[in-house]
């Protein structure tokens, strides 16, 4: 079994040189003109339940807009001003007919989350993340990518041997609102994973009690959303995002015991208000935004050794 675990690993490092990134990424990108309003990218957000998009005019990028400039306008009271004078004119891209390895190293040096993908022309092409780039090497190793079939390989291996000397291994999973029935499912697959890759048993209980809280309020106020974790060996980060109504007063939504859950969530044992109150005391670092009518994005991370 060991052999043939260090013959996957080599092979993983081949492929991010036989692979392109126009085989792992997104050819589906959503985008906006720089002649929009901020009001009509908030809308795209809200529809497409997204966090940011390329900004595009005559079929080359010339930018690119996150919920973090929408969140600026708001707070300055321009939401009518065209995204052409919020976005972000420096754009780091990938082209499509690179090694993957080009992607692995720049989304790790950058530590983004994504890239946009052009073509040699500079057209916009597709949109690559961590993610894509791992589930494109498990799906090539025929690994199931859902239930993470490398247990019994210590975390160390993985991080030194699968990608290069600072890649994270990424999980992504759906949440479904108002979906009882699979609640809690993010939480509980996470907790498998990292169990597999050898984590120590305590920031495993700390990362599942942050990440169930959260995907439960996801589950109860938003109409859904997303969670993304991206495990290093030295720390955890994990990004909840959803599309809901909003959180008005956050310091409010912090203190113990607050709680807005209706009555029927309150009877199923919901909603008591210790939600983020217990990620905060899970967490070794936690950012919360919010925007009413736009949703919330929550970002914790967890260290694996103490950063004393």
């Amino acid at each position: 079994m060991e052999e043939k675990l260090t013959q996957e690993i080599t092979r993983l490092q081949e492929l991010t040189y036989e692979l392109t990134v126009g085989q792992a990424m997104t050819l589906k990108v959503i985008t906006v003109s720089p002649h929009d309003t901020m009001a009509q990218f908030r809308e795209i957000l809200r529809r497409h339940r997204i966090s940011g998009t390329p900004v595009v005019e005559n079929g080359e990028m010339v930018g690119i807009v996150s919920i973090e400039d929408l969140i600026k306008a708001l707070a300055a009271g321009e939401l009518g001003v065209a995204v052409g004078q919020k976005m972000s004119r420096r754009v780091e891209t990938l082209y499509a007919d690179e090694p993957l390895v080009r992607a692995v190293d720049k989304l790790t040096r950058l530590k983004f989350g994504r890239l946009p993908v052009v073509d040699r022309e500079g057209h916009l092409v597709g949109i690559i993340t961590q993610g894509d780039i791992v589930h494109m090497l498990l799906r090539r190793l025929e690994v199931d990518y859902r239930e993470e079939e490398i247990h019994r390989y210590r975390a160390s291996h993985i991080f030194e041997d699968i990608i290069a000397e600072d890649a994270a291994l990424v999980v992504g999973y759906r949440i479904i609102g108002k979906d009882f029935d699979r609640a809690g499912e993010a939480s509980s697959n996470l907790k498998t994973t990292l169990r597999r890759l050898g984590f120590d048993p305590r920031i495993i209980r700390r990362v599942a009690i942050a990440t169930y809280e959260a995907e439960m309020n996801i589950v109860i106020y938003a109409g859904g959303g997303e969670i993304v974790a991206e495990v290093r060996p030295d720390r955890i980060r994990i990004e909840f995002l959803d599309h809901g109504p909003g959180i008005p007063d956050i310091e409010l939504a912090m203190q113990p015991g607050y709680s807005t859950a209706p009555e029927w969530v309150r009877d199923m044992g919901f909603g008591a208000g210790m939600g983020l109150a217990n990620i905060k005391s899970c967490a070794d670092q936690m950012k919360l935004e919010s925007v009413v009518g736009v949703g919330t994005q929550l970002e914790i991370v967890i260290y694996v050794e103490n950063k004393g």
